[in-house]
């Protein structure tokens, strides 16, 4: 029997097919790494190439670890020699030989982000560039930008002359790049972005590699960014035998500089590409397929496929709409506990998925309290990231001055100028006279070497002593409000202005959050709420969560992260517009951003194999308070005869503006009547306020409204907002209006030109 037998016949013509260009448009679960690794024992089987002559190329060293077991298996002697290698791999490989062709030495280091920033800090000092408006991550990500369009610093200023802010930007990559040269190092964009400057200058060079290499393989390449495509193009120059393997229903890293028309567009510039399609599918039930497929469908910019097996049809796919956040980890929490007990499935059977970070603390919590061992995969527990562990060390700085750790975790950050030679000044003076490191601070005017940070010093050991004073006088949810605007924590990350940093700043409104359901916990209790019961609360969960060592885990992760996994039982929570797709997606009114949600969902959907639970949350708690959601869209695509009831979603998808229930079978849980003012309610990354109850509008006889308190209005200048309040406004109506842009802003109906969504 051959080891082609097993394969379906578009596996086999994939396999077979080893002449020119070729696109594998891989579904989800489709076999596409069994292909490619067929297809190089195929091509050495034919003689068609030695293995030193093929090369594969992936994205991550797990899947090209993978790729490596497998090729050896299928070939034995002589499969050590195919090159399988991620993308970053190859390059060092490239440039170890051969950079000294472009001014380098052979010995360079390899930057990563910390080392990075260091030179960052060193060009704005050197160019007298305020941190204050130009901040670190956010300078990096410009020049990662550029470098990924093949940019360099003096292109990259012809780019963007006339543009001030990015003047500033050009200023600093000339000097970085200038000093990355004089270091002898490269960063990780210059592992690729440098190949391709040597192939470019020296032909001869990649000449040697374009004869080397007969057949190019290249997995994921839905993912590729500018610079990846160039290099692949480069390589593949000569022979053009390249097969690239990818699914533009998974491409969901813009983010990183993905670039999906290199997919799209692959026909276009490999004229008579083959095309094939793998839409076979190993992985998941019928069921859980034909949603998948209904949700993409709807996708313009996409290769047409449809995904099948010959699976079973499998279990419906359950949709609950819960009340609120809590109530959705209860129902979570219950169900993986019934699989346990009644189906003999383990707890890594079980993946729970979600849009953002923030989410995972409310799920973590009750996993906790229901002893279940979980794991974060692919992110940090909630309470060990680092902006929650920097906010929880001030408040635990604040509740107790003795904590040295705490100093010394704040005493710089956000960043005083206060460096580790001064920190350690402070602790040598503290440890000598045998007292706590703020009791140093606060003497820092008799300690030797510290007159130049003195004014640095005083203005933390200030703004520490204040808000210890100012603790006994504000609420528990006030007083967290004023330590973070008194250190300015948020507004430094808001300052940034990246995708790390909004996930970081939605973080810390969870620990709002959470503090809030303390405080109104003990307000039940009849108790009052304190700092230190507070700390105490979480220092106990965070303990705990410590102690779980088990491998048979509940895996919880981002739907980014889950990308290239599979479970038996996967739960997609947080399923309401403005969560997922995300407020910022929906605000910009771009199709392609909403598209790019919707190809997450897809990923998230096709996890599942063979059981998929689908949760939505009426309300949730954000920053501290309580907003009411939409449906998500997405859910609304599934058909509802693919769901857990015969009833449809209808009353959700046409009739939201009726009072009535979106289900009606008992088996539906939580079928709650869900009124036109609240389904149509705000969305959840936006600034956080309570949602108020609709008010008759004031009688104005010259003026009719088109929206109510509740409903989401667009503006032409601020964008997109929930109306909180209508009153009187003279002969106008005064519409207040939450804008996540800008705040809450007082209009006037007539003359601000308010639309209804």
């Amino acid at each position: 029997m051959s080891i082609y037998d097993t394969l379906n016949q578009e596996q086999k013509e994939a396999v077979f097919h080893t002449e020119g260009p070729l696109l594998l448009l891989a579904g989800a679960g489709s076999g596409k790494t069994r292909v490619l690794t067929h297809r190089v024992a195929y091509i050495i089987e034919k003689n068609l190439a030695k293995p030193w002559e093929i090369m594969a190329i992936t994205f991550t060293n797990k899947a090209a670890k993978e790729m490596r077991a497998r090729v050896d298996h299928l070939i034995g002697h002589g499969g050590q020699d195919v090159w399988v290698s991620t993308f970053h791999s190859s390059c060092v490989r490239f440039l170890r030989q051969y950079i000294d062709q472009i001014g380098f030495e052979k010995s360079f280091n390899i930057y990563d982000t910390d080392d990075s920033k260091k030179i960052i800090r060193e060009a704005m000092k050197a160019q007298n560039i305020d941190p204050k408006q130009y901040k670190e991550s956010g300078i990096l990500a410009k020049i990662s930008e550029a470098k990924n369009q093949l940019l360099s610093p003096l292109e990259y200023r012809k780019s963007v002359m006339g543009d001030m802010r990015k003047e500033v930007y050009s200023k600093i990559y000339d000097y970085y790049q200038d000093r990355l040269k004089r270091n002898n190092a490269l960063d990780f964009d210059d592992l690729l972005f440098q190949t391709v400057e040597l192939f470019r200058l020296r032909p001869d060079i990649l000449e040697k590699f374009q004869n080397r290499f007969k057949y190019i393989m290249v997995d994921e390449y839905q993912d590729t960014n500018g610079v990846q495509f160039k290099l692949i193009s480069q390589l593949a120059g000569h022979y053009k035998n390249l097969c690239v393997v990818g699914d533009d229903d998974q491409s969901i890293y813009k983010f990183r500089g993905a670039d999906i028309t290199n997919i799209l567009d692959f026909e276009k510039v490999y004229k008579g590409a083959k095309v094939i399609k793998l839409e076979q599918n190993y992985r998941s039930s019928k069921t859980i397929l034909d949603a998948a497929n209904h949700v993409i469908k709807n996708n313009e910019k996409r290769k047409a496929k449809r995904l099948w097996t010959d699976n079973g049809t499998g279990s419906l796919i359950q949709f609950h709409h819960v009340d609120n956040e809590k109530e959705e980890a209860k129902l979570v929490v219950n169900h993986i506990q019934n699989n346990i007990k009644n189906d003999h499935k383990g707890y890594n059977d079980h993946a729970i998925l979600y849009r953002t970070n923030a989410q995972s603390r409310v799920l973590e919590e009750r996993l906790i309290y229901e002893n279940i061992p979980y794991k974060i995969f692919g992110g940090t527990s909630f309470y060990q990231r680092k902006e929650i562990k920097d906010v929880l060390a001030y408040l635990r700085l604040i509740n107790n001055s003795i904590d040295n750790l705490a100093v010394k975790r704040v005493i710089n950050v956000p960043r005083r100028g206060i460096g580790d030679t001064t920190v350690d000044k402070l602790e040598s003076y503290a440890n000598d006279i045998g007292i706590s490191l703020f009791e140093a601070i606060k003497e820092s005017d008799n300690i030797p070497g510290l007159a130049r940070a003195s004014l640095k010093i005083k203005g933390f050991k200030n703004l520490i002593l204040s808000l210890k004073a100012e603790m006994e006088t504000m609420s528990l949810m006030d007083f967290m409000d004023e330590v973070l605007k008194r250190t300015n924590y948020i507004k430094e990350l808001e300052d940034e202005g990246t995708d790390e940093a909004k996930s970081r700043i939605e973080n810390i409104g969870e620990l709002i959050s959470k503090l809030a359901d303390y405080v109104n916990k003990k307000k039940e209790e009849d108790e009052e709420p304190t700092l230190s019961g507070f700390l105490e609360e979480v220092a106990l969960v965070a303990d705990i969560d410590n102690l779980v060592e088990s491998n048979e885990v509940v895996v919880l992760m981002t739907l980014h992260s889950a990308k290239g996994l599979e479970f038996p039982t996967v739960f997609l929570t947080g399923m309401e517009d403005g969560l997922f797709p995300s407020y910022m997606s929906i605000s910009t009114g771009s199709e392609e951003d909403i598209e790019e949600e919707r190809r997450l969902c897809y990923v998230g959907i096709t996890r599942a194999e063979e059981e998929l639970v689908i949760i939505a949350s009426k309300s949730r708690m954000t920053h501290g308070r309580t907003q009411y959601n939409a449906l998500s869209r997405f859910v609304k695509e599934i058909p509802s005869d693919l769901l857990d009831s015969s009833q449809t979603l209808e009353l959700a998808r046409d009739k939201e503006d009726q009072d009535s229930d979106l289900f009606s079978k008992s088996n539906i849980s939580n079928t709650s009547v869900l009124p036109k003012q609240r389904d149509r309610s705000f969305f959840t990354n936006a600034p956080y306020q309570a949602k108020q109850p609709a008010k008759a509008l004031p009688k104005n006889e010259n003026i009719t409204l088109d929206y109510v308190v509740g409903d989401l209005v667009k503006h032409m200048k601020f964008g997109i907002g929930q109306v909180m309040e209508i009153g009187p406004g003279g002969a106008d109506h005064q519409v207040t209006v939450n804008f996540p842009s800008v705040g809450t802003k007082k209009l006037l109906a007539r003359l601000s030109g308010l639309k209804k969504m």
